[in-house]
């Protein structure tokens, strides 16, 4: 017996007696190592057909920005900012400020646009606590996202504002010591 999975038609719009409201997931942890759970939920829901983003605030390293992404399947898109390094401190040049910039609008127009489903925000939070993107910018960014719009944002040490405002709140804890 063979099984197949469709894909429901691009064109199709569902019917419901109800609305459907996107949730704000978020991941975090004190440690640096739970991407590959959320990475895995992502390929999952786009295996389903549902179209998502997975935006990464701090990688650089292989000119992926938003003007190249790298294309994982059918539906999952993946991008960077656009820097020869990676991010890991608050301290920027211009171009590199410039470019992280960049990839924020850009993410906030294709989520008001509704092109994705599902948008992962990952190391969000470390973005936020170097101040390179604004806080309020995140909630006003949250509040204003199509209602269908799933958002994960992942990243440590989470700002207590976007905590009040997630949906579910996913604390990863090693539970023994390496």
């Amino acid at each position: 017996m063979i099984a197949q999975l469709e894909t429901p038609n691009e064109n199709l719009i569902l019917s419901l007696p109800y609305s459907i409201k996107g949730l704000v997931q978020v991941f975090t942890s004190t440690h640096r190592s739970f991407f590959t759970s959320v990475m895995a939920q992502a390929l999952r829901i786009a295996g389903q057909g549902t179209p998502v983003l997975i935006v990464q605030f701090l990688k650089g390293g292989i000119h992926q920005g938003h003007e190249r992404p790298i294309r994982l399947g059918q539906n999952l898109d993946w991008i960077r900012c656009d820097l020869p390094r990676c991010i890991d401190t608050p301290h920027l040049d211009e171009s590199e400020t410039q470019a992280l910039q960049k990839l924020w609008q850009h993410t906030q127009k294709v989520v008001c646009e509704a092109q994705y489903s599902l948008v992962v925000l990952d190391e969000l939070s470390l973005a936020i606590n170097f101040g390179l993107i604004p806080e309020t910018e995140v909630i006003a960014f949250l509040a204003k996202r199509p209602a269908h719009v799933d958002i994960i944002l992942t990243g440590p040490d989470m700002p207590k504002s976007i905590l009040e405002v997630a949906d579910q709140i996913t604390e990863i804890r090693r539970s023994h010591q390496p």
